[in-house]
């Protein structure tokens, strides 16, 4: 909807450009990121595109773009759906203090389950680079974390638990959670049908920038 703003042509081409950036951040995040900044190119006012490029951003690990990038997307959208992400963007500069101030800006109950649930990640992330391994426990103790259920954050979640458990030497509960995660994952593991069609899009480095930042 967001690209309907743009001439159609361009908002084909910038469209195509977020696919691709989608479809390749986890086995390429380089060339993901090299799409995104074609699209940014393009159409770096469209939240979206500001959100992709911070993604990639994170992805390939610079965390200073992504934080940056993350920020405009906040204020061009108005939207808390990346905070998880601003919050380990926070870890990854090496601020965890600011991390977990950032974190606490927003009331909890006014984000959705998934959104709750990756932030309490982020913190209990941010504590443990602070060696507070029984407070990043109880970040991650949220009504989320129930072995019974799961939803598509259960995994995410139940290894993060384990991890911090290990961390306070707790072996056999961290086991228990990481088996907890391991069913959880199996239950929700979607069939691969194979019928994707793939379209490869070309690159045009030499494409006029935007108002995108250039990178450090």
């Amino acid at each position: 909807m967001q690209l309907k703003t743009l001439e159609k042509q361009n908002a084909d081409d910038v469209a195509k450009h977020l696919v691709m950036a989608a479809r390749l951040i986890d086995d390429d995040p380089e060339l993901a990121h090299r799409h995104a900044l074609s699209a940014a190119r393009r159409a770096g006012r469209i939240a979206v595109v500001r959100e992709s490029l911070a993604i990639t951003a994170y992805a390939t690990g610079d965390f200073a773009l992504a934080l940056r990038e993350l920020r405009t997307y906040r204020r061009i959208s108005g939207s808390n759906d990346q905070l998880p992400l601003m919050v380990d963007s926070e870890r990854g500069v090496g601020r965890p203090d600011r991390a977990l101030e950032l974190g606490r800006s927003v009331p909890r109950d006014q984000l959705p389950a998934p959104v709750r649930v990756s932030l309490a990640i982020a913190m209990s992330g941010a504590r443990l680079d602070l060696g507070q391994p029984e407070d990043a426990l109880s970040e991650l103790e949220i009504p989320e974390l129930d072995g019974t259920k799961a939803f598509s954050y259960s995994p995410p979640l139940f290894r993060a638990f384990a991890e911090v458990l290990d961390e306070l030497g707790r072996a056999e509960d961290a086991a228990l959670w990481r088996s907890r995660a391991d069913l959880a994952e199996d239950a929700l593991d979607p069939v691969d049908d194979g019928d994707d069609i793939i379209e490869i899009i070309e690159i045009d480095d030499d494409e006029e920038p935007g108002d995108v930042p250039t990178q450090a």
